[in-house]
């Protein structure tokens, strides 16, 4: 395979980008179908199995429109990230960019920050999916299950990177075969040629007879957006991700240039599908779960058995990401300086073993806390972490403002992936995400507890990175920073 070396400003080489190493020691072990998969199932979270009934309850129809605006502004975000992650692909992604772009405060604030987000999502998701194995074999109490899950999944996550893009790549398999049979099936019964089907086949008489589009007014559109906004966390996943593989480039173009199909197909598609199955008002959307409900409507048997198993299969994905994510995350940081530099170390197979374990550690007793203190500690640590990855990406979307000069200034070669309309939709992305963050803090109730707490938690993680600077603590190697 062709390689090409990385150089810093002086003109040394420090390493590779393609190949079996990396020059940052994390070994290029996934594949371009781990990668593509990666990208795929990334985007499609339990939150859209789960959660969106509570969304078409609150909005009707026009919760559509919620997941099109939301759907954009990752769209929007991904295309940024994307043009800096195909320039100068690496493990850290935007916290690594951020501390070049913005300052070592910047990458060590958004970087320790999106790995808090991640370890307290590893104890929400071994809930849930424990809460579905205990109902399959309840000899084995519930945090029998998340303890064995966590396990698994950590055991997995060590043996090489090459494990993880397997059980992602099967993991977000069966989540894309379901949802694209579901649209499939579901269309066939909405113009009533499905053989069998119990649907009577309305067409899309269901998206105006029940109050018209907008039964609950305009205004609950906003509303919509704050109940799947975090639906969508993840897509970002593929840029950490890309940084092992053998051509991360070619990587993240394709997942870039793919991010919009995805999400019309598996998010608005499904969510289309289930509004036109059946009335937006129909008790079972909220009883049964949207998705179940559909199925039912057109006579699936077992449907809520089915959901089960996918449901399960989108729990296990983000768990088994989000322990990948950060993992890297946490090893970045400790190549720049910002965490413990045995997190930056990696095993002859080219994993981060003190990166994962460290990860995990906080994950099991985040799961100990969600099962001694559900609704003090551990509603603390899921409120303060709940808009996170908001900042996440309103951070990516201003270093990608001073990247593209950057970039253009050092390698213009390598701005293979160019952001639309440049900085003018930068800026409206901008504007969408402190529109959505301050919407949610007028809403009240547990949007505005969420962004409260997650703007104390970012404050105290800056005070800290602006204290370490002060005290002159930031050591990052200079070959890290060049790389990046």
């Amino acid at each position: 395979m062709n390689t090409q070396p990385t150089l810093t400003k002086d003109g040394q080489e420090t390493g590779t980008t393609g190949g079996s190493q990396s020059s940052d020691g994390l070994k290029a072990g996934l594949k371009n179908r781990h990668l593509s998969m990666i990208a795929i199932g990334g985007v499609i979270g339990a939150g859209l199995f789960v959660g969106s009934g509570s969304g078409i309850a609150a909005a009707g129809p026009a919760i559509l429109l919620s997941y099109a605006l939301v759907g954009a502004m990752v769209v929007f975000v991904m295309r940024m990230l994307g043009e800096m992650a195909a320039a100068r692909p690496s493990s850290g992604s935007f916290s690594a960019y951020a501390d070049r772009a913005l300052g070592r405060w910047a990458g060590f604030s958004i970087g320790w920050l999106y790995w808090f987000f991640w370890v307290v999502v590893l104890a929400v998701e071994a809930t849930a999916g424990a809460k579905i194995l205990e109902s399959w074999v309840p000899a084995v109490p519930q945090w029998g299950w998340a303890l064995i899950v966590m396990v698994v999944l950590t055991a997995t996550n060590l043996g090489s990177v090459a494990s993880y893009g397997e059980f992602e790549f099967w993991f977000a398999g069966i989540k894309v075969v379901a949802i694209a049979g579901f649209v499939v099936i579901g269309l066939l019964a909405v113009f009533g040629v499905l053989p069998g089907s119990d649907n009577p086949g309305a067409g899309f008489a269901h998206l105006t007879d029940s109050g018209g589009f907008f039964p609950m007014g305009a205004g609950a559109v906003l509303t919509g957006v704050l109940m799947v906004v975090f639906s969508f966390m993840g897509s970002e996943i593929v840029t950490l991700a890309a940084g092992e593989s053998e051509d991360p480039q070619k990587a993240v173009t394709k997942a870039t240039n793919s991010v919009i199909w995805r999400i019309g197909v598996f998010y608005l598609g499904s969510i289309f599908v289930v509004l036109t199955l059946l009335p937006w008002n129909d008790k079972s959307i909220v009883d049964k779960g949207s998705y179940v409900a559909a199925l039912d409507s057109i006579g699936i048997p077992h449907a809520g058995q089915i959901m089960n198993v996918i449901v399960l299969t989108a729990v296990l994905s983000c768990l088994n990401s989000g322990l990948y994510t950060a993992s890297r995350m946490a090893f970045s940081l400790g190549q720049r300086g910002d965490a413990p530099k045995a997190f930056a170390k990696t095993n002859k197979r080219g994993v981060p073993t003190a990166a994962i374990l460290g990860s995990v550690v906080f994950g099991f007793v985040a799961v100990f806390f969600n099962y001694k203190w559900p609704d003090t500690v551990f509603a603390f640590l899921l409120n303060s972490s709940g808009a996170v990855a908001l900042f996440v990406w309103l951070a990516i979307c201003v270093t990608q403002l001073r990247m593209r000069g950057i970039i253009l200034r050092e390698s213009p070669e390598k701005l293979v992936v160019r952001m639309w309309l440049f900085p003018y939709l930068t800026w409206a992305t901008i504007a969408m995400i402190v529109a959505v963050l301050g919407y949610m803090v007028v809403d009240g109730g547990s949007n505005r507890e969420q962004v409260v707490l997650s703007l104390l938690v970012a404050a105290f993680v800056i005070a800290i990175a602006l204290v370490r600077q002060r005290l002159g603590k930031n050591t990052a190697p200079a070959e890290e920073l060049e790389r990046v």
